[in-house]
């Protein structure tokens, strides 16, 4: 489980930096990364809730 987290974790940062990039260029882009991100975020925090917080160390 905690693979997958991190797994995850590095997911949603990605789209984060690209909704950030893309937000100067193309807002529609830009909307639909940061919306895949909450839904990556989402699963994060379901994960988080249902096997708890382990410790995931930042890459």
């Amino acid at each position: 489980m905690l693979q997958k987290k991190v797994k995850l974790r590095q997911k949603y940062l990605q789209l984060i930096e690209d909704a950030y990039n893309l937000s100067q260029t193309d807002d529609a882009i830009s909307d639909f990364s940061e919306y895949k991100a909450t839904k990556v975020l989402h699963k994060i925090n379901k994960l988080n809730f249902v096997v708890g917080n382990g410790h995931l160390r930042p890459q």
